[in-house]
């Protein structure tokens, strides 16, 4: 018994790995080292290209829920983010070259799994030799037009990655540490009075983008909106969004800043830090220019600018399997990652888990898992297969997609904490029926 998984980012090798836990035998294609998309650097396998962070911890935030789901349910790249964990307060942030590099030695070490460095480019599978398409956003050439011809024209929009900085470069006289409402001090903040931040405003609304070329629809994800796309609906945008003072007090004055930009490391020893909630598309001397207004970041070394590169997803509801992630005209397809409309690291790994579970589950004759939409992984599931507007769009993890408590429960917190507690109750359930 075989399967196919096309790509090696987390959601591959995360499908790649529940596979061959199974006793199943996988090959794993990869087109790097001899090709790479704009957004990649590295030759390793799961790169994470964007932020470090794998967002809350927390059971009361969907993103913290879906985490401990997959940890329960032994997921390797939880496990391998967990095992790689830098400071960030209460969110889970990785190293993130020591994160991909422990998940390559994984799956190249694993007895079952086939890495093949081989850039696909058509879809050949059968119902008994699957394959598992998780080829992310960037998917392009060939293989976009062999998917759309399988399952119709795929839907686009941006997105944008932020800056990283050099730590030693930092002004560390002006910037202080500490995280908001005295949650540890794993950040550093850049404090801003209020005439330094609108001078920052303006200089952004003004300054100079980076053209996206050939395509005229410039939809952007709002998650990962550009800071000066943000900064233009408003002048006091950014100071209620990624730049709010509130819970943060500088010690050494003793007073809240206006603003404050924060910077999260990305490694444990704080060489490089990322500037938190500045995704960009500005040219790159302009981020330069401007991101050095910022106090504390005069002198800033710009380790990696920040880019924008366009985003390719299908329009799943209706055509994915809503328990499993399968095509439904074409068994034995499947489809993980952003490629389905999840949007983020966590929610990625989670569609690999899903589809990666079900299509070993199905090729052994077993019946398949629908996580329902009482979990955070069966909700996101159903969502990207049944979602009933005709509005489509990449969707982080949240408790508006999570069925809500028979009960009420006014406290939003203890209504959270109660709807996770019985996600993870089903979640041990469903967890002792894939140990049989």
């Amino acid at each position: 018994m075989r399967i196919k998984v096309v790509g090696a980012g987390l959601a591959g090798c995360e499908a790649a790995y529940q596979i061959a836990k199974r006793g199943i035998d996988v090959d794993l294609y990869e087109m790097k080292p001899a090709k790479r998309t704009p957004a990649h650097k590295s030759d390793l396998l799961c790169e994470l290209v964007c932020s470090n962070s794998l967002r809350s911890n927390r059971l009361e935030n969907g993103a913290g829920l879906l985490k401990e789901e997959l940890r329960r349910l032994d997921s390797l790249i939880m496990r391998a983010a967990d095992m790689t964990c830098v400071p960030a307060g209460g969110a889970l942030a990785v190293d993130r070259v020591s994160f991909s590099t422990l998940v390559t030695n994984i799956i190249r070490s694993d007895k079952h799994i086939n890495v093949i460095e081989h850039e696909v480019s058509d879809i050949v599978y059968t119902e008994d030799e699957p394959m598992i398409i998780a080829t992310g956003p960037l998917t392009e050439g060939a293989l976009l037009d062999s998917i759309e011809n399988v399952m119709g024209e795929g839907l686009h929009f941006f997105d944008a990655a932020a800056p990283i900085i050099s730590g030693e470069s930092l002004d560390m006289d002006i910037v202080f540490e500490a995280s908001r409402y005295e949650r540890g001090s794993d950040y550093l903040n850049c404090p801003m009075d209020r005439d330094e931040y609108f001078n920052f405003v303006h200089e952004l609304i003004n300054a100079e983008t980076a053209v996206l070329h050939g395509f005229e629809d410039k939809s952007v994800f709002e998650g990962c909106m550009p800071v000066e796309t943000m900064a233009k609906r408003g002048e006091m945008t950014l100071a209620f969004g990624p730049l709010k003072p509130v819970g943060l007090v500088d010690e050494r004055t003793g007073k809240r800043p206006f603003a404050v930009v924060q910077l999260r490391r990305e490694d444990k020893e704080g060489r490089a830090y990322n500037i938190v909630g500045f995704q960009t598309n500005l040219k790159f001397h302009e981020q330069k220019r401007v991101f050095s207004l910022i106090p504390g970041l005069a002198n800033a070394e710009f380790l990696r600018y920040g880019v924008m590169h366009r985003n390719t997803f299908l329009d799943s509801p209706r055509k994915l399997n809503p328990a499993t992630y399968e095509a439904l005209n074409t068994p034995g397809l499947y489809f993980a990652g952003q490629i389905t409309g999840v949007e983020g690291y966590v929610e990625s790994t989670a569609s690999g888990f899903v589809a990666g579970v079900n299509a070993a589950l199905k090729l052994l004759g077993r019946a398949e898992i629908d996580f329902t939409t009482q979990t955070a992984l069966g909700a996101l599931s159903h969502y990207v297969g049944e979602y009933a507007g005709h509005d489509f769009q990449p969707q982080n993890i949240n408790f508006g997609l999570i069925d809500s408590l028979e009960r009420k429960i006014r406290n939003k917190q203890e209504r959270y904490r109660a709807i996770a507690d019985r996600s993870l109750e089903k979640i041990e359930s469903i967890g002792k029926i894939l140990l049989n």
